[in-house]
C-alpha cells in the first residue's frame, strides 16, 4: 500500500515529466472522489499540466458530465471496464489533455458483492493519439479499510500515468 509521502513524491515526478513532454493530464474519479486530482496540484507549477479533473461519483454524473452511456451503466455497473474507459474518454474530450486517467472501485466498508467485492478497482487510462485515443483498463483488488483501498488506488492511477508518458 502506498501512504499520503510516497503519493506526494509520486506526484511530483508525475507533474516533472509532464512539463518535460509538453503533455497535460485530466481525470475523471469515482471512488478516489477527486483524490487523484488533488496529488496533482498538490504540487507547484501542476497548473501548467493539470487543467480538468471531475468527480462523478454517482452514476448520474457519470452520464451527464463526462458521457457515461446509460446502457453502458445499465449492462455493466459502475465499476467495470466499459464504464472506465467511456469516463477516460469524456475527460479527454472535455479537457483536450493529452491523457485521462478513469477511477472506478468499491472502496468499502460496504457496497461489496460477490462478483465486486470491496477492494475491487478498476482503472482507465486514455492517450491522445491524434483525433483518436488509445485506450487501456486495469483492475486491481486492494485490501484494508476505505483509506487504504482508497490511498492505493490513487498511488495506482498516478502511476499508471507516469508508465504511459514514458511510452
Amino acid at each position: 500500500m502506498a501512504d499520503h509521502e510516497a503519493i506526494r513524491k509520486l506526484a511530483e515526478a508525475l507533474v516533472n515529466e509532464l512539463a518535460k513532454s509538453g503533455k497535460a493530464v485530466a481525470t475523471a474519479e469515482s471512488c478516489t472522489g477527486g483524490w487523484v486530482a488533488k496529488a496533482i496540484t498538490d504540487i507547484a507549477g501542476s497548473s501548467a499540466v493539470f487543467g480538468y479533473g471531475v468527480v462523478s461519483y454517482a452514476n448520474g454524473a457519470k452520464e451527464s458530465i463526462v458521457g457515461v452511456q446509460n446502457k453502458t451503466l445499465e449492462d455493466h455497473g459502475s465499476v467495470s471496464a466499459e464504464v472506465v474507459e467511456e469516463m477516460a474518454k469524456g475527460a479527454l474530450r472535455l479537457s483536450g489533455a493529452d491523457i485521462a486517467v478513469a477511477v472506478s472501485g468499491v472502496a468499502g466498508p460496504g457496497g461489496g458483492t460477490k462478483e465486486k467485492p470491496v477492494g475491487m478497482v478498476w482503472f482507465g487510462w486514455a492517450v491522445r493519439d491524434g483525433a483518436d485515443a488509445l485506450l487501456d483498463t486495469r483492475c486491481e483488488h486492494f485490501t484494508g479499510d476505505r483509506e487504504l483501498i482508497r490511498e492505493a488506488s490513487v498511488a495506482y492511477a498516478l502511476q499508471g500515468i507516469r508508465e504511459r508518458i514514458e511510452s
